[in-house]
C-alpha cells in the first residue's frame, strides 16, 4: 500500500503561481509513475499531469495547462511536484494525487492504483 500526501494548495489572484508537492510512502518510489488530477465541483476528476518512472521520465499533459503547468519527481525524497504558473479561474479544483508502478501513460482515472486525499487550489479574477 501506498499513502500519498499532498500539500501546497490554497487561495491565489489569476496570473499567480502555486506549487503543488505529494509525498509518497514507498521505498521504491523511483519505480512508480505518479499522476496529477482534478476534479471542480460538479464535474468528473479530470487528469492534468503525469510523469513516468526513473529510467524514461516522460512527461505527460492536458491540452488546457500545456505552457503553463510543469510536472517533476524528486526521487532521492519521495515526492512529486506541480509546478502552476499563469493559473486561471478555471484551474480551480481539488487536485489529486496519483501513483501506480510501472512505467506507462496515464491518462485516466482507472489507470492508477494509489490516491491522495486532495489538496484545494482555488484561483480568483
Amino acid at each position: 500500500q501506498v499513502q500519498l500526501v499532498e500539500s501546497g494548495g490554497g487561495l491565489v489572484q489569476a496570473g499567480g503561481s502555486l506549487r503543488l508537492s505529494c509525498a509518497a510512502s514507498t521505498r521504491a518510489f523511483n519505480v512508480y509513475t505518479m499522476g496529477w488530477f482534478r476534479q471542480a465541483p460538479g464535474k468528473e476528476r479530470e487528469f492534468v499531469a503525469a510523469v513516468n518512472a526513473w529510467i524514461r521520465r516522460n512527461t505527460y499533459y492536458a491540452d488546457s495547462v500545456k505552457g503553463r503547468f510543469t510536472i517533476s519527481r524528486d526521487n532521492a525524497k519521495n515526492t512529486v511536484y506541480l509546478q502552476m504558473n499563469s493559473l486561471k479561474p478555471e484551474d480551480t479544483a481539488v487536485y489529486y494525487c496519483t501513483a501506480r508502478r510501472g512505467d506507462f501513460r496515464g491518462v485516466t482515472v482507472t489507470d492508477y492504483d494509489y490516491w491522495g486525499q486532495g489538496t484545494q487550489v482555488t484561483v480568483s479574477s
